[in-house]
């Protein structure tokens, strides 16, 4: 636990004991390399088990051993550059100790998946692209282009969003069955053959443009009855609870929550006969989308924030200023709130502060799981 408590205390360290050429960068950078090399690892011994079906065409390209190879190269160099540069050793020792070890265990024999895969998986390989890929991206334009510049790349109950992104990509599984579940049920009840004709002709990009637009009707509702109804708001709120914001905080919803939103959500976009092909690439813009405008980006877009939601606008719906609460519900389209009367959005102006008014949503994982269910007075 000694090694653990310094790490943790090494990754928290305050910005300004952290200055560039400090051996820090490099010290974390190959922790977060040996980790991830461990994960892959893991990953090629139990491919059964941690790989989702639908990301299988890139282990068979190939690629994961590629990127294996590239992260613990990379994880060594930045160890030993750690190690030179770093008074207090301990992120570039640990680092590179991590690195050695998943390169032994790299020359083991992996497994390879039979033509009959088990039913039950869990998506490590999806966490693995969650966060080294989306972190890749987000924390070098979060650290040159900051909204709040004091706020550090690992700010508080980082951990807890880690975990949060942990366990919605190990259990993609389950939320993937019900979140489909509402869809099967009302193609099951209504007949849509008429529309699925009419739909099938149209370009595939008005298709996606189509399904964000519906989609995102659907979500308003839904979002705004999380925030009006109370029972349903001790479920959102955990998603407000941050206090500071960022691509992390993206990540931090309740699991009953992930369930109810992608289900009701995803109803019009599985009913009405899109292109496979338009679905995913929605799916895929609406990740990197919904990461991007909860990262912490001083960004400002002009007139096209009155068409499309950005940082600045979400950041609003996150404010805990009076004039932020309950405002911002779309999550693509500004439109629905200026229909509905909730759109709120100043010239310039940013949120003075953020999380849940009265603050009475807890810290940590389980404590937050099991908070909507508790009895409150």
């Amino acid at each position: 636990m000694g090694l653990i408590t310094r790490l943790l205390a090494e990754f928290e360290r305050p910005r300004a004991k952290r200055p560039f050429g400090s051996g820090w960068i490099s010290g974390s950078l190959s922790v977060l390399a040996g980790l991830t090399g461990l994960l892959i690892i893991l990953i090629r011994f139990f491919p059964e088990t941690f790989t989702m079906p639908d990301l299988q065409v890139i282990h068979d390209s190939g690629a994961t051993t590629t990127a294996l190879r590239v992260i613990l190269l990379t994880g060594y160099a930045l160890a030993v550059l750690s190690v030179m540069l770093c008074r207090r050793k301990v992120l570039g020792w640990t680092g590179l100790g991590l690195v050695v070890l998943a390169s032994l265990l790299g020359t083991a024999e992996s497994q390879v998946i039979g033509d009959a895969r088990q039913s039950l998986y869990f998506g490590l390989d999806y966490f693995i692209i969650n966060i080294v890929v989306v972190g890749l991206l987000f924390v070098p334009i979060e650290r040159f282009f900051p909204n709040r510049a004091d706020q550090t790349v690992l700010r508080d109950e980082w951990r807890e969003d880690v975990f949060y992104f942990l366990v919605s990509s190990l259990l993609v599984q389950v939320l993937t069955f019900l979140a489909m579940a509402p869809s099967n049920a009302v193609s099951g009840w209504f007949d849509f053959a008429g529309t699925r004709a009419v739909i099938g002709l149209i370009p595939f990009w008005v298709q996606v443009l189509i399904i964000m637009a519906a989609t995102d009707f659907v979500q308003y509702w839904v979002h705004r009855a999380f925030h009006t109804v109370p029972f349903l708001w001790r479920f959102h709120a955990i998603h407000h609870s941050p206090r500071q914001l960022d691509w992390l905080a993206s990540g931090r919803m309740h699991f009953v929550e992930i369930a109810v939103l992608r289900g009701v959500t995803a109803v019009p976009m599985f009913t009405l006969g899109f292109d496979p092909a338009a679905i995913q690439t929605y799916l895929l813009v609406v990740y990197f989308y919904s990461t991007f405008i909860h990262a912490n980006l001083s960004w400002h877009f002009g007139w096209l924030e009155r068409f499309l939601v950005t940082p600045r606008f979400h950041h609003w719906h996150h404010g805990s200023d009076r004039a932020a609460i309950d405002v911002n519900y779309a999550s693509h389209f500004p439109v629905y709130d200026f229909l509905f009367g909730t759109h709120h959005l100043p010239d310039t102006a940013w949120p003075d502060s953020y999380g849940v008014v009265g603050d009475d949503v807890p810290k940590g994982y389980w404590r937050q799981f099991l908070h909507p269910f508790r009895r409150t007075r």
